[in-house]
């Protein structure tokens, strides 16, 4: 490929943490989307411990792409080697490197580095490529300071929760219920207003706005992607209450032979500096970790009990109607 198509980033900072932990964060994708803004979604397609294969999601420039890329993990040398599989318009190529260079025993420098070609080589797409990949760059390096430098209380800061509801009815009714979410404001007797966009099939970008059990409202914003034949629904939200950093989560349809066991899973970066702001000059961590647990459980088993109500009822209506025609059957 000729040189001049390529174009080469370099990103950098200066992390009071050690290089193992911050190495740590990076070589986690699964976890990105809880840890760094840009991203959305990450499914790990398939891994041999050093080598990996994932399908990504992400903003850019206000825009949420999705792409396959190949991950090569050195953690001796705490470097990891990227190359997209797949890109995403109108890059045409792209990888790059992490490189994590010890600065003693609890510092560290992280180098971000990045070449890609365009479609085409359009200024315009040229210019969109390197302001997406320095947006997304310095607030992913920022991001991963904030969090690499709380390393030792980490495990306080993050959580993770789930809460499921059996239903005896089918489960594309569940499924079709958590999926139509412009339905909501009629049907979730916590959303007052939501709009949704779906400009692709399969990605929602949604405003909604929550009432809590003291009766303020919350406005989050947030990016869905659906997967229907696997019965899930992952999101992010791209603007979070005061309490939270970061919160993503998923719906998750499973039937067994039984009925349906559906499932909201929560986790939660917590924002530590507003944690006396909106609990009170007494709270701590503890109390911000509880009171976080029980609005998401609260609001989100609401939900999980409104779609079973919804597919049971949905389920008897067909059994009452089947039988009704059955009994309409007449001998000749």
């Amino acid at each position: 490929m000729p040189a001049e198509r390529v174009h080469r980033t370099r990103h950098e900072i200066e992390l009071a943490a050690p290089a193992h932990v911050v190495y740590g964060i990076i070589s986690d994708a699964a976890d990105w989307p809880l840890y760094f803004p840009p991203n959305i979604h990450v499914e790990q397609l398939d891994s041999d411990g050093r080598r990996e294969r994932l399908r990504m999601w992400a903003t850019a420039n206000g825009a949420t792409k999705s792409w396959t890329s190949r991950r090569y993990l050195d953690p001796g040398k705490r470097r990891i080697e990227f190359r997209q599989e797949r890109s995403a318009a109108p890059v045409e190529s792209m990888g790059g490197t992490w490189i994590v260079e010890p600065r003693g025993a609890a510092e560290s420098r992280l180098v971000l580095l990045h070449d890609f070609t365009v479609r085409g080589d359009s200024a315009d797409d040229v210019a969109w490529v390197e302001r997406a990949t320095d947006t997304n760059s310095r607030t992913e390096l920022a991001s991963l300071k904030e969090l690499a430098e709380r390393w030792t209380r980490l495990t306080d800061l993050v959580l993770s929760f789930e809460d499921s509801v059996r239903v005896d009815g089918p489960a594309e009714r569940v499924y079709g219920f958590l999926h139509r979410v412009h339905e909501w404001p009629d049907l979730v007797p916590h959303v007052s207003r939501l709009t949704v966009v779906e400009d692709e099939p399969g990605i929602q970008t949604m405003s909604m706005d929550t009432r809590t059990s003291d009766g303020s409202t919350h406005t989050t914003e947030s990016v869905r992607v659906c997967f229907p034949h696997a019965g899930r629904i992952v999101y992010k939200q791209t603007v979070t209450p005061a309490l939270m950093a970061a919160h993503v989560g998923e719906w998750r349809v499973v039937p067994d032979a039984s009925g349906v066991t559906v499932t909201s899973r929560h986790g939660v970066v917590l924002r530590e500096e507003n944690i006396r702001r909106v609990l009170g000059e007494g709270a701590g961590l503890a109390e911000a970790r509880r009171y976080v647990r029980e609005a998401l459980g609260r609001n989100s088993t609401a939900t999980l009990n409104l779609a079973k109500e919804h597919a049971e009822k949905a389920e008897k209506y067909t059994e009452s109607a089947t039988r009704s025609e059955i009994s309409e059957i007449r001998p000749t």
